[in-house]
């Protein structure tokens, strides 16, 4: 079981990425997917989770459009990140645990983790 996030790297302020998250091993059936990210010196925060066997996303914060997530319903998980802050600098990880099990805004009841995406924004 594990995943791999991909897509980081050096933007700008007021640029987009995508995130990915590939998943092998396991299926997507019955787990939810979420998004998370640790700048250095905080704590982990929650971004997003998605359920991909009804495509029902969960949004931690409340900023429309600046964080999307979406699935290929197959084996990955996307986050669109827009408008990106420097105050965005921070590793991505990605996660996935049992449905029912799962709090997204914390990250309990994830139980595999990737190992994370660098993301860095230059003012």
């Amino acid at each position: 079981v594990q995943l791999v996030e991909s897509g980081g790297g050096l933007v700008q302020a007021g640029g987009s990425l995508r995130l990915s998250c590939v998943a092998s091993g396991f299926t997507f059936d019955d787990y939810s997917i979420g998004w998370y990210r640790q700048a250095r010196g905080k704590e982990r925060e929650g971004l997003a989770c998605i359920i991909p066997s009804d495509d029902s996303a969960y949004y931690v914060r409340s900023e429309p459009g600046r964080f999307t997530i979406s699935t290929d319903n197959a084996n990955t998980v996307y986050l669109d990140v827009n408008n990106l802050e420097p105050d965005d600098t921070a590793v991505y990880y990605c996660a996935a645990g049992v449905l029912g099990i799962v709090v997204c805004p914390t990250g309990v009841g994830m139980t595999t983790w990737g190992k994370g995406t660098q993301v860095t924004v230059s003012s």
